[in-house]
């Protein structure tokens, strides 16, 4: 018998195991909700309750990136702010290009998409921090930041 023979059966084996074990949740559950069952036996505990499967920060915002991936635009943003305030829009609006093209490739999203929708700088931060958006749409002297965007 072949090596390879030999793992497909027993793959073949795991699964079906695991295809019993899922039917035998499956029935538990369904079992589980007709009402309460025995108390668990002296001196053993209930099963844990099961763990959430969401990792802080990893949530989707309006615009299709996670909570952190917003909150570091955020804080990118408010850490210009001051400069723009200071220097000539046409320089604050350099800045921002850098800015957002700097972030993009940090969270290796696709330049591209962002390119293609500028407004979507917007979504995100209207979602995420309206009132820093808003602060550097009026240190740069623009409607909105995709304004601002030329490309990056």
């Amino acid at each position: 018998m072949f090596m390879g023979q030999r793992h497909v059966r027993g793959t073949g084996r795991r699964r079906l195991a695991a295809m019993a074990a899922g039917t035998v949740a499956a029935a538990a559950v369904v079992t589980g909700c007709a009402g309460p069952g025995p108390a668990p036996a002296p001196g053993t505990t209930a099963p844990p309750a099961p763990a959430t499967t969401a990792v802080p920060g990893t949530a989707l915002v309006p615009g299709g990136v996670t909570e952190a991936q917003a909150a570091q635009l955020c804080t990118d943003l408010e850490g210009q702010l001051q400069s723009w305030r200071t220097y000539t829009p046409t320089i604050g609006k350099t800045g921002l290009n850098g800015l957002v093209g700097t972030w993009i490739a940090k969270n290796n999203l696709n330049a591209l998409d962002f390119l293609q929708d500028r407004g979507r700088i917007d979504v995100i931060t209207t979602a995420a921090c309206p009132g820093i958006r808003q602060e550097a749409v009026t240190a740069l002297v623009i409607p909105d930041l995709a304004s601002g965007l030329i490309g990056f």
